[in-house]
């Protein structure tokens, strides 16, 4: 048997508007996480370089693992992010535009 160590934090995601919610764990992108719950959000690059995923965040904390040129520090002190490549540190509510599924 081996030891994998404790798993990951998860924490709880809503979309806004909608109000779908899903499971968001701490080791998983957003938008990972949000397609692994069978919710599609706008993505092309997933790599925090094309923007088509930027949504704002209304609440709670994520991290990057490293920091991505996508968001300027303009957009990101007004709640903007990247789910594409944003890992969730706390329960988040997100507001995107549009979404195919609304």
């Amino acid at each position: 048997m081996t030891d994998q160590g404790p798993l990951a934090p998860v924490f709880r995601a809503r979309i806004d508007p909608g109000g779908a919610c899903f499971d968001a764990p701490a080791d998983q992108t957003l938008l990972a996480a949000a397609a692994s719950a069978g919710l599609e959000m706008p993505s092309s690059c997933r790599n925090g370089a094309c923007r088509t995923c930027i949504c704002r965040l209304l609440h709670g904390q994520v991290g990057y693992r490293i920091e991505w040129p996508g968001v300027l520090p303009e957009e990101k002190a007004q709640g903007w992010i990247l789910p594409c490549v944003a890992h969730p540190r706390s329960d988040v509510v997100l507001q995107f535009q549009s979404l195919p599924w609304l």
